[in-house]
């Protein structure tokens, strides 16, 4: 058994001052996934600063049709709170979709941005992973990697961003706001998440002690009409092979505005930058969305065992594209 310290802070100065402080502390939300992965012996911090009493649970509604959401504001309050429902309701469906009702009513919204991977290896302290040892290298690499991801990959990482909510959030571009020691700042969610290269260790762009305080959502009225396909194994709680977070604004047929982003095919929340490229000014036709999730896809770089996601992926794409159309009411 090893010895971990305990603190309790009520306010933000406090907290971001114990964690800056102490490179070996860390903070604690809800801890659906900390605990865990502590249990594991994967993460081995000798003090948590639990954060829960900080005034950081709020769900603020703005006159413009934005929202700012508290970073310890739980999954299932904002999945089902009426702002985001009728808005984004692309970021309601990731919420109910993302976790068991328990996890949820546990969950908080900045512990959600900032869980570790799915990766059998990362959780194995037996195995090799470079985000858990940097260097040590990659076994999944040549093992088991059916779950893992094909686009954004390294040489030194193949694991797949877990996070539902996190891409209803890069399609919706939403900004992360965190407190540090030298003040705070905001960081569009698409750069709030790095990609492995050669320092798969490193996830966030985040300075030590930094602390995420809250959510910006920007007005989007595309949003209002979107939604999130999410396909996995089974039904009940389980993580994404793929998934879409799809929006569309169309005028006559013809699509004028496109909001894409993948879940569950890559190293991180993927905004499909090259599909609404070609997507925006063209009819909502299902040849328009296949050739544009091909074209997105065209990068990935498959694996024996992974392999079945590139037409998976495809296919989740168009798919999600022609709800949308359907919903804004365009030609399918």
């Amino acid at each position: 058994m090893r010895a971990i310290s305990y603190t309790r802070p009520t306010d933000v100065t406090t907290a971001v001052r114990a964690v800056t402080s102490d490179p070996g502390s860390s903070y604690l939300a809800g801890g659906t996934t900390e605990v865990d992965l502590l249990r594991l012996d994967v993460l081995r911090p000798h003090r948590l600063v639990d954060i829960n009493r900080l005034p950081l649970a709020g769900i603020e509604d703005y006159p413009d049709g934005g929202l700012l959401i508290g970073a310890l504001a739980r999954m299932s309050e904002v999945a089902e709170a009426p702002a985001v429902v009728q808005r984004f309701p692309m970021l309601s469906q990731a919420l109910l979709l993302g976790a068991s009702a328990q996890l949820r009513n546990m969950a908080s919204m900045g512990g959600n941005l900032m869980q570790r991977v799915r990766c059998a290896y990362y959780r194995d302290p037996e195995s090799a992973c470079n985000k858990r040892v940097p260097g040590s290298g990659c076994s999944a690499l040549e093992g088991a990697h059916r779950g893992h991801a094909i686009l954004g990959t390294s040489d030194h990482c193949i694991a797949t961003h877990p996070s539902d909510m996190a891409v209803a959030l890069v399609a919706l571009d939403a900004v992360v706001h965190v407190e540090g020691a030298h003040g705070s700042r905001g960081i569009p969610v698409d750069d709030f998440f790095l990609l492995p290269e050669d320092t798969p260790e490193r996830e966030h762009p985040l300075t030590p002690g930094e602390l995420i305080t809250a959510i910006e959502v920007p007005p989007a009225p595309v949003a209002r009409s979107s939604l999130y396909l999410k396909v996995r194994d089974r039904e009940s709680y389980e993580f994404a092979l793929a998934s879409a977070a799809a929006a569309l604004a169309l005028e006559d047929g013809v699509i004028r505005e496109v909001r894409l982003a993948l879940g569950g095919v890559a190293t991180k929340p993927w905004r499909a930058h090259r599909a609404e490229d070609l997507l925006v000014g063209r009819r909502a036709e299902a040849d328009a969305f296949a050739r544009a999730a091909g074209a997105e896809l065209a990068p990935a770089v498959t694996r024996p065992m992974n392999a079945f996601k590139a037409e998976l992926a495809r296919r989740t794409i168009v798919r999600a594209l022609q709800t949308a159309a359907a919903q804004g009411g365009g030609p399918v």
